[in-house]
């Protein structure tokens, strides 16, 4: 009787889980937004807000852990997750339009989304000196970029 009863159990088990396996998996439904749901839209249009919200406090915590090589777990991590929030950050800027000089816009935009992803991998593999050449470029990027399109405010010092 005790061997019935541990074969069914195994075989409803077994069972269940080759069911759980092989289902269609589901995805779950969103209602759409108003308007073209499938367009991102900026939800601040200011850029100035926008640069002093998103980018400028991860750049200023940034700049500090790369300073030197850290020592820690803590220290990497500082810079793992500026740096992810800076090249993402890159990804945001190339939803907005630019007034003028849309080509130099996305150039500038996919250089700190490119070079912020390289400094999060350098992080991640704790490697100190692409970190900081990555870091850097980044930084000539931004500069760049501020130079084109704030007229040469908010120049960043590595």
């Amino acid at each position: 009787m005790r061997n019935t009863i541990s074969y069914a159990l195994f075989a409803t088990t077994t069972f269940a889980a080759i069911a759980c396996l092989t289902a269609a998996p589901t995805m779950p439904t969103f209602a759409a937004a108003p308007g073209n749901a499938a367009e991102p839209t900026p939800v601040e249009p200011d850029m100035h807000e926008f640069m002093e919200y998103v980018f400028q406090p991860s750049f200023k915590a940034l700049k500090p852990a790369m300073a030197s090589e850290p020592a820690d777990k803590k220290g990497w991590f500082a810079i793992k997750s500026n740096s992810l929030i800076l090249a993402e950050g890159g990804n945001l800027l190339l939803i907005r339009e630019a007034q003028t000089d849309a080509e130099d816009w996305a150039k500038h935009s996919y250089e700190v989304r490119d070079y912020g992803g390289k400094l999060y991998r350098a992080a991640q593999a704790k490697d100190y000196t692409a970190a900081k050449k990555s870091y850097q470029s980044m930084v000539k990027s931004c500069n760049a970029c501020h130079e084109q399109f704030a007229g040469g405010e908010h120049i960043l010092t590595p």
